[in-house]
């Protein structure tokens, strides 16, 4: 680092203006790289087994327990999700994680690593006593063979991978909160979808139109959060803290004030944008 703002270092008669631009030069690469450092991109390949589930060339299954509910069937997230062990779980605060996913066996396995969308728990089985595990759709984990030999990985059953975090990209896609089925003005439940980046949530917090406090969403489950008070007052403004980085963003007034159960606000907002 020492040696790269040498580099941006001012020569003599440089001048008004060009301390100026040279100011506007270390303010751009020092957010550059608080950016980089925000991050989550974990360039060492760890150790793990996998499976599959559902059908060979399927989807994975419906709902799960991050609480996605049909989304795991569209895409972004169709035929790219995975259940994970416990470890990577995280009692729910995993959830939405995105893993590369390689293979091992050169014979039958190919160089290209599988992307897949935290949606679900893997609890016992192979998932249990602290293994790191995927227990991938069977669309995810024939994608790790070479071309033709999907079948043939499929039936091996558990195999040895290795796996590393990887941003999470919905092109096209901004975060979007659903309130919950269920919520009134006194229980109000909101689940996060298509956060890109971290992808996981380590803290919600929401603030009521007419006042200036934010207030502490408990996570709930999987993907879920809430609070209880109230009676609570739209339009409400949700801040999102992510669990890997501590990164934030705010959405303002995003629920509006005659929100709806079941029903999905979208942002303009997104750890990437």
């Amino acid at each position: 680092m020492l040696t790269q703002m040498h580099l941006l270092l001012p020569r003599r008669g440089f001048g008004l203006i060009g301390a100026i631009f040279f100011a506007m030069a270390v303010l751009e690469w020092f957010t550059a790289v608080a950016q980089l450092q925000h991050r989550v991109l974990d360039l060492h390949w760890l150790p793990a087994t996998a499976t599959w589930y559902g059908s060979p060339e399927g989807d994975g299954s419906d709902g799960g327990a991050c609480g996605y509910g049909n989304l795991v069937d569209v895409r972004p997230l169709k035929a790219r999700v995975g259940a994970v062990s416990p470890i990577l779980f995280k009692n729910g605060e995993g959830c939405g994680a995105c893993y590369k996913v390689k293979c091992l066996d050169q014979r039958i396995c190919s160089r290209r690593a599988v992307t897949v969308i935290i949606t679900d728990e893997c609890p016992g089985g192979y998932c249990s006593n602290g293994n790191t595990h995927f227990d991938l759709s069977g669309a995810a984990f024939g994608r790790m063979a070479i071309a033709g030999e999907g079948g043939q990985l499929r039936n091996r059953g558990e195999i040895p991978v290795i796996y590393r975090r990887t941003p999470c990209k919905y092109r096209g896609k901004n975060i979007a909160f659903h309130v919950n089925e269920g919520s009134t003005e006194y229980w109000l439940s909101v689940l996060v979808e298509f956060e890109d980046g971290d992808g996981d949530i380590g803290a919600m917090q929401i603030k009521e139109g007419n006042s200036r406090e934010w207030l502490e969403m408990k996570h709930l489950w999987g993907a879920n959060w809430c609070i209880i008070g109230g009676p609570l007052k739209g339009p409400f403004s949700v801040r999102l803290t992510t669990l890997s980085t501590g990164r934030t963003v705010s959405a303002r007034d995003i629920i509006p004030r005659n929100w709806s159960p079941k029903a999905t606000y979208t942002s303009r907002l997104n750890f990437f944008s």
